[in-house]
Protein backbone atom coordinates (compact mmCIF):
# COMPACT_ATOMS: atom_id res chain seq x y z
CA UNK A 1 0.00 0.00 0.00
CA UNK A 2 2.82 2.93 0.76
CA UNK A 3 4.61 2.08 -2.82
CA UNK A 4 0.90 2.28 -4.66
CA UNK A 5 0.04 5.70 -3.13
CA UNK A 6 4.25 6.83 -3.30
CA UNK A 7 2.95 5.58 -7.27
CA UNK A 8 0.28 8.33 -7.31
CA UNK A 9 0.55 11.54 -9.21
CA UNK A 10 0.18 13.87 -6.23
CA UNK A 11 2.41 16.89 -7.34
CA UNK A 12 2.18 19.64 -9.52
CA UNK A 13 4.17 19.64 -12.16
CA UNK A 14 7.29 21.41 -12.32
CA UNK A 15 8.09 24.34 -15.11
CA UNK A 16 10.31 21.64 -17.17
CA UNK A 17 7.26 18.87 -16.95
CA UNK A 18 4.83 22.20 -18.18
CA UNK A 19 7.65 22.96 -20.97
CA UNK A 20 8.41 19.39 -22.10
CA UNK A 21 4.33 18.69 -22.38
CA UNK A 22 4.00 22.20 -24.22
CA UNK A 23 6.51 21.67 -26.74
CA UNK A 24 4.89 18.06 -27.43
CA UNK A 25 1.58 20.02 -28.20
CA UNK A 26 -0.27 19.92 -24.98
CA UNK A 27 -1.48 22.46 -23.58
CA UNK A 28 -4.38 23.62 -22.23
CA UNK A 29 -6.85 24.67 -24.94
CA UNK A 30 -10.72 24.91 -25.36
CA UNK A 31 -12.04 24.75 -28.34
CA UNK A 32 -15.27 26.60 -27.71
CA UNK A 33 -13.61 29.56 -27.41
CA UNK A 34 -12.24 30.40 -31.16
CA UNK A 35 -15.53 28.90 -32.42
CA UNK A 36 -17.10 31.80 -29.86
CA UNK A 37 -15.18 34.29 -31.19
CA UNK A 38 -15.92 33.23 -34.78
CA UNK A 39 -19.63 33.96 -34.14
CA UNK A 40 -19.28 36.89 -32.80
CA UNK A 41 -17.01 38.27 -35.57
CA UNK A 42 -19.58 37.25 -38.26
CA UNK A 43 -22.61 38.98 -36.29
CA UNK A 44 -20.70 41.62 -35.64
CA UNK A 45 -19.96 42.25 -39.36
CA UNK A 46 -23.02 41.58 -40.75
CA UNK A 47 -24.77 43.97 -38.29
CA UNK A 48 -22.40 46.63 -39.35
CA UNK A 49 -21.82 45.96 -43.30
CA UNK A 50 -25.17 44.32 -43.58
CA UNK A 51 -26.90 46.73 -45.11
CA UNK A 52 -23.86 47.54 -47.83
CA UNK A 53 -23.94 44.07 -48.60
CA UNK A 54 -27.38 43.93 -49.52
CA UNK A 55 -27.22 47.18 -51.70
CA UNK A 56 -24.09 45.70 -52.94
CA UNK A 57 -26.28 42.86 -54.44
CA UNK A 58 -29.05 44.44 -55.62
CA UNK A 59 -26.71 47.00 -57.64
CA UNK A 60 -25.04 44.39 -59.12
CA UNK A 61 -28.20 42.63 -59.91
CA UNK A 62 -29.98 45.53 -61.13
CA UNK A 63 -27.10 46.43 -63.30
CA UNK A 64 -26.61 42.54 -64.94
CA UNK A 65 -30.71 42.29 -65.60
CA UNK A 66 -30.74 45.97 -67.41
CA UNK A 67 -27.61 44.75 -69.50
CA UNK A 68 -29.63 41.22 -70.07
CA UNK A 69 -32.50 43.58 -71.06
CA UNK A 70 -30.51 46.45 -73.78
CA UNK A 71 -28.37 43.62 -75.31
CA UNK A 72 -31.31 40.91 -76.00
CA UNK A 73 -28.72 38.23 -75.60
CA UNK A 74 -25.42 37.17 -73.95
CA UNK A 75 -22.46 36.80 -75.80
CA UNK A 76 -18.83 35.40 -74.89
CA UNK A 77 -17.39 38.41 -73.88
CA UNK A 78 -20.49 40.22 -71.70
CA UNK A 79 -20.20 36.67 -70.24
CA UNK A 80 -16.70 36.89 -69.27
CA UNK A 81 -17.43 40.86 -68.20
CA UNK A 82 -20.47 39.36 -65.95
CA UNK A 83 -17.69 36.69 -64.85
CA UNK A 84 -15.51 39.52 -63.53
CA UNK A 85 -17.73 41.78 -62.28
CA UNK A 86 -19.55 38.84 -60.09
CA UNK A 87 -16.01 37.69 -58.78
CA UNK A 88 -15.27 41.37 -57.85
CA UNK A 89 -18.41 42.16 -55.95
CA UNK A 90 -17.98 39.10 -54.02
CA UNK A 91 -14.56 39.48 -52.97
CA UNK A 92 -15.63 42.59 -51.87
CA UNK A 93 -17.96 40.99 -49.27
CA UNK A 94 -15.89 37.72 -48.56
CA UNK A 95 -12.80 38.88 -48.39
CA UNK A 96 -13.45 41.28 -44.77
CA UNK A 97 -15.56 39.07 -43.84
CA UNK A 98 -12.82 36.08 -43.92
CA UNK A 99 -10.17 38.56 -42.36
CA UNK A 100 -12.67 39.41 -39.80
CA UNK A 101 -13.34 35.27 -38.83
CA UNK A 102 -9.93 34.33 -39.33
CA UNK A 103 -8.35 36.75 -36.93
CA UNK A 104 -11.03 36.11 -34.36
CA UNK A 105 -9.95 32.24 -34.50
CA UNK A 106 -6.46 33.63 -34.24
CA UNK A 107 -6.91 35.71 -31.09
CA UNK A 108 -8.98 32.89 -29.61
CA UNK A 109 -5.96 30.47 -29.71
CA UNK A 110 -3.61 32.92 -28.88
CA UNK A 111 -5.76 34.24 -26.19
CA UNK A 112 -5.37 30.62 -24.37
CA UNK A 113 -2.04 29.58 -25.33
CA UNK A 114 -0.13 32.62 -26.80
CA UNK A 115 2.11 32.27 -30.42
CA UNK A 116 3.09 28.34 -30.75
CA UNK A 117 3.61 25.85 -33.19
CA UNK A 118 4.56 22.80 -33.21
CA UNK A 119 4.16 19.58 -35.73
CA UNK A 120 4.51 17.27 -32.69
CA UNK A 121 1.09 16.08 -32.45
CA UNK A 122 1.63 15.28 -36.36
CA UNK A 123 3.87 12.77 -35.98
CA UNK A 124 3.04 9.26 -36.59
CA UNK A 125 3.41 7.29 -33.24
CA UNK A 126 3.04 3.66 -33.06
CA UNK A 127 1.04 3.21 -29.75
CA UNK A 128 -1.84 5.24 -31.61
CA UNK A 129 -2.95 1.83 -33.82
CA UNK A 130 -3.25 0.08 -30.15
CA UNK A 131 -7.02 -0.76 -30.26
CA UNK A 132 -6.78 -1.02 -26.43
CA UNK A 133 -5.71 2.45 -26.39
CA UNK A 134 -8.20 3.80 -28.77
CA UNK A 135 -10.56 2.39 -26.78
CA UNK A 136 -9.22 3.54 -23.28
CA UNK A 137 -9.50 7.01 -25.16
CA UNK A 138 -12.85 6.83 -26.24
CA UNK A 139 -13.95 6.20 -23.05
CA UNK A 140 -11.80 8.07 -20.71
CA UNK A 141 -13.49 11.04 -18.98
CA UNK A 142 -12.12 13.65 -21.68
CA UNK A 143 -14.10 12.02 -24.24
CA UNK A 144 -17.37 11.76 -21.84
CA UNK A 145 -16.68 15.33 -21.33
CA UNK A 146 -17.21 16.20 -25.05
CA UNK A 147 -19.88 14.07 -25.77
CA UNK A 148 -21.86 15.85 -22.95
CA UNK A 149 -20.94 18.88 -23.83
CA UNK A 150 -22.38 18.14 -27.68
CA UNK A 151 -25.55 16.94 -26.83
CA UNK A 152 -26.15 19.85 -24.03
CA UNK A 153 -25.27 22.31 -26.80
CA UNK A 154 -27.64 21.13 -29.68
CA UNK A 155 -30.36 20.92 -26.93
CA UNK A 156 -30.12 24.37 -25.25
CA UNK A 157 -29.66 25.89 -28.97
CA UNK A 158 -32.86 24.31 -29.96
CA UNK A 159 -34.18 25.84 -26.58
CA UNK A 160 -32.68 29.07 -27.70
CA UNK A 161 -34.34 29.47 -31.33
CA UNK A 162 -37.75 28.28 -29.84
CA UNK A 163 -37.85 30.95 -27.08
CA UNK A 164 -36.29 33.10 -29.63
CA UNK A 165 -38.67 32.02 -32.71
CA UNK A 166 -42.33 31.77 -30.36
CA UNK A 167 -42.86 35.66 -30.37
CA UNK A 168 -42.15 36.19 -34.17
CA UNK A 169 -44.21 33.39 -35.10
CA UNK A 170 -47.53 35.27 -34.69
CA UNK A 171 -46.35 38.12 -36.94
CA UNK A 172 -45.16 36.07 -39.97
CA UNK A 173 -48.38 36.47 -41.66
CA UNK A 174 -48.28 40.21 -41.80
CA UNK A 175 -45.08 39.29 -44.55
CA UNK A 176 -47.68 39.25 -46.85
CA UNK A 177 -48.24 42.51 -46.44
CA UNK A 178 -44.70 44.18 -46.94
CA UNK A 179 -42.59 45.06 -49.23
CA UNK A 180 -39.02 43.17 -50.05
CA UNK A 181 -36.92 45.63 -48.06
CA UNK A 182 -39.60 44.92 -45.14
CA UNK A 183 -39.48 41.39 -45.06
CA UNK A 184 -35.31 41.72 -45.53
CA UNK A 185 -35.23 44.28 -42.22
CA UNK A 186 -37.82 41.40 -40.65
CA UNK A 187 -35.49 38.36 -41.05
CA UNK A 188 -32.07 40.39 -40.87
CA UNK A 189 -33.54 41.09 -37.26
CA UNK A 190 -34.60 38.06 -35.95
CA UNK A 191 -31.70 36.43 -37.45
CA UNK A 192 -29.78 38.80 -35.24
CA UNK A 193 -31.70 38.48 -32.22
CA UNK A 194 -31.22 34.52 -32.59
CA UNK A 195 -27.51 34.54 -33.36
CA UNK A 196 -27.19 37.06 -30.17
CA UNK A 197 -28.75 35.15 -27.87
CA UNK A 198 -26.48 32.32 -29.57
CA UNK A 199 -23.23 33.85 -29.16
CA UNK A 200 -24.22 34.68 -25.33
CA UNK A 201 -24.92 31.10 -24.10
CA UNK A 202 -21.91 29.51 -26.19
CA UNK A 203 -19.75 32.62 -23.92
CA UNK A 204 -21.12 30.68 -20.72
CA UNK A 205 -20.19 27.41 -22.41
CA UNK A 206 -16.85 28.54 -23.50
CA UNK A 207 -15.92 29.38 -20.00
CA UNK A 208 -17.28 26.45 -18.66
CA UNK A 209 -15.38 24.31 -21.18
CA UNK A 210 -11.57 26.48 -20.36
CA UNK A 211 -11.90 25.92 -16.61
CA UNK A 212 -12.78 21.95 -16.96
CA UNK A 213 -9.83 21.66 -20.06
CA UNK A 214 -7.28 23.50 -17.64
CA UNK A 215 -8.54 21.24 -14.67
CA UNK A 216 -8.01 18.25 -16.86
CA UNK A 217 -4.56 19.63 -17.99
CA UNK A 218 -3.62 20.20 -14.66
CA UNK A 219 -4.39 16.63 -13.63
CA UNK A 220 -2.54 14.77 -16.40
CA UNK A 221 0.37 16.73 -15.81
CA UNK A 222 0.70 16.25 -12.09
CA UNK A 223 3.98 14.11 -10.97
CA UNK A 224 4.86 11.33 -8.58
CA UNK A 225 6.93 11.55 -5.91
CA UNK A 226 9.95 9.93 -7.44
CA UNK A 227 9.26 11.37 -10.71
CA UNK A 228 10.15 14.97 -8.68
CA UNK A 229 12.99 13.50 -7.10
CA UNK A 230 14.12 11.97 -10.12
CA UNK A 231 13.91 15.63 -11.87
CA UNK A 232 15.55 16.95 -9.42
CA UNK A 233 18.86 14.53 -9.36
CA UNK A 234 18.76 15.50 -13.08
CA UNK A 235 18.86 19.08 -12.92
CA UNK A 236 21.02 19.65 -9.78
CA UNK A 237 22.95 16.58 -9.10
CA UNK A 238 22.55 13.69 -6.93
CA UNK A 239 22.31 15.10 -3.38
CA UNK A 240 25.00 11.91 -2.27
CA UNK A 241 27.83 12.96 -4.83
CA UNK A 242 26.97 16.82 -3.74
CA UNK A 243 27.64 16.18 -0.45
CA UNK A 244 31.08 14.49 -1.01
CA UNK A 245 31.87 16.76 -3.57
CA UNK A 246 31.36 19.90 -1.05
CA UNK A 247 33.26 17.64 1.74
CA UNK A 248 36.14 16.74 -0.98
CA UNK A 249 36.64 20.96 -1.08
CA UNK A 250 36.54 21.57 2.64
CA UNK A 251 39.50 19.17 3.21
CA UNK A 252 41.41 20.80 0.07
CA UNK A 253 40.58 24.05 1.07
CA UNK A 254 41.47 23.28 4.99
CA UNK A 255 45.02 21.56 3.55
CA UNK A 256 45.66 25.15 1.73
CA UNK A 257 44.67 26.78 4.87
CA UNK A 258 46.62 24.80 6.83
CA UNK A 259 49.51 25.20 4.78
CA UNK A 260 49.50 28.54 4.60
CA UNK A 261 49.71 28.88 8.93
CA UNK A 262 53.38 27.27 8.37
CA UNK A 263 54.61 30.69 6.57
CA UNK A 264 52.02 33.15 9.25
CA UNK A 265 53.51 35.33 11.58
CA UNK A 266 51.41 34.71 14.76
CA UNK A 267 47.90 32.76 15.42
CA UNK A 268 45.58 34.62 17.97
CA UNK A 269 43.77 32.77 20.33
CA UNK A 270 41.04 32.91 21.98
CA UNK A 271 42.37 31.08 23.86
CA UNK A 272 41.10 27.69 23.22
CA UNK A 273 37.63 28.14 21.24
CA UNK A 274 39.09 30.46 18.19
CA UNK A 275 42.35 30.53 16.43
CA UNK A 276 43.06 33.12 13.49
CA UNK A 277 46.61 32.86 12.01
CA UNK A 278 48.31 36.02 10.51
CA UNK A 279 51.10 37.02 7.97
CA UNK A 280 52.56 40.41 7.30
CA UNK A 281 54.87 41.38 4.59
CA UNK A 282 55.75 45.29 4.16
CA UNK A 283 57.19 44.93 1.37
CA UNK A 284 53.85 43.12 -0.56
CA UNK A 285 51.27 43.67 1.80
CA UNK A 286 49.37 47.31 2.97
CA UNK A 287 48.03 45.83 5.61
CA UNK A 288 48.33 42.33 8.08
CA UNK A 289 46.24 39.21 5.96
CA UNK A 290 44.22 36.74 8.14
CA UNK A 291 45.86 33.34 6.12
CA UNK A 292 43.75 30.91 8.42
CA UNK A 293 41.23 30.80 10.81
CA UNK A 294 39.13 28.61 12.70
CA UNK A 295 36.84 27.23 15.90
CA UNK A 296 36.47 24.60 18.15
CA UNK A 297 38.38 21.50 16.00
CA UNK A 298 39.57 23.42 13.23
CA UNK A 299 40.72 25.79 16.02
CA UNK A 300 42.70 23.04 17.46
CA UNK A 301 44.68 21.56 14.43
CA UNK A 302 45.66 25.41 13.48
CA UNK A 303 47.06 25.91 17.01
CA UNK A 304 49.05 22.01 16.28
CA UNK A 305 50.31 23.38 13.20
CA UNK A 306 51.65 26.61 14.73
CA UNK A 307 53.60 24.71 17.25
CA UNK A 308 55.07 22.11 15.07
CA UNK A 309 56.54 25.12 12.27
CA UNK A 310 57.16 27.63 15.53
CA UNK A 311 54.65 30.02 14.49
CA UNK A 312 53.80 32.05 17.69
CA UNK A 313 50.73 31.87 19.28
CA UNK A 314 49.69 34.69 21.26
CA UNK A 315 46.53 34.73 23.46
CA UNK A 316 43.82 37.97 22.91
CA UNK A 317 40.38 37.17 23.46
CA UNK A 318 39.00 40.16 22.54
CA UNK A 319 41.05 40.77 18.96
CA UNK A 320 40.73 36.99 18.18
CA UNK A 321 36.96 37.64 17.85
CA UNK A 322 37.35 40.95 16.37
CA UNK A 323 39.32 39.27 13.79
CA UNK A 324 37.45 36.16 13.38
CA UNK A 325 33.73 37.54 13.30
CA UNK A 326 34.91 40.59 10.47
CA UNK A 327 37.42 39.38 8.51
CA UNK A 328 37.61 37.15 5.82
CA UNK A 329 40.42 34.46 5.02
CA UNK A 330 42.63 36.23 2.10
CA UNK A 331 41.32 39.47 3.37
CA UNK A 332 43.41 42.64 5.04
CA UNK A 333 42.79 43.33 8.27
CA UNK A 334 40.35 47.07 9.03
CA UNK A 335 41.98 50.34 10.04
CA UNK A 336 40.19 50.17 12.93
CA UNK A 337 42.39 46.82 14.27
CA UNK A 338 45.76 47.95 12.72
CA UNK A 339 46.31 49.18 16.26
CA UNK A 340 45.62 46.24 18.04
CA UNK A 341 47.67 44.14 15.17
CA UNK A 342 50.39 46.33 15.32
CA UNK A 343 50.90 45.62 18.94
CA UNK A 344 50.73 42.10 19.10
CA UNK A 345 53.47 41.84 15.67
CA UNK A 346 55.65 44.17 17.85
CA UNK A 347 55.49 41.60 20.74
CA UNK A 348 56.39 38.77 18.32
CA UNK A 349 58.93 40.35 16.33
CA UNK A 350 60.43 41.45 19.66
CA UNK A 351 60.18 37.81 20.81
CA UNK A 352 61.91 36.19 17.57
CA UNK A 353 64.62 39.15 17.75
CA UNK A 354 65.33 37.63 21.62
CA UNK A 355 65.21 34.10 20.49
CA UNK A 356 68.01 34.91 17.74
CA UNK A 357 70.42 37.18 19.79
CA UNK A 358 69.83 34.17 22.81
CA UNK A 359 71.16 31.46 19.79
Amino acid sequence: MPEEREQERTEPATPKRRKEARKKGQVAQSKEIPCTLILFSALGFFFFSGSYCVWNIATFMTCFLQDIAIKGELQFSSIYSVMVNTGLQVSKMVIPFMVAVSAAGLIGNVLQIGFFATGEPLSPKLYRLNPLKGMERLLSLRSLAEVVKAVLKIFLIGIITFLTLKNKILSMPDLTQMNVKGILSFWGSVSFRLTLNVCLFLTALAAADYIFQRWQYEKNLRMTKQEVKDELKQREGDPLIKARIRKVQMEMARRRMMEAVKDSDVVITNPTRLAVALKYDPQDMVAPKVVAKGAGFVAEKIREVARKNGVAIVENKALAQAIYKAVEIGSHIPVNLYQAVAEVLAYVYRLKGERKWKQ
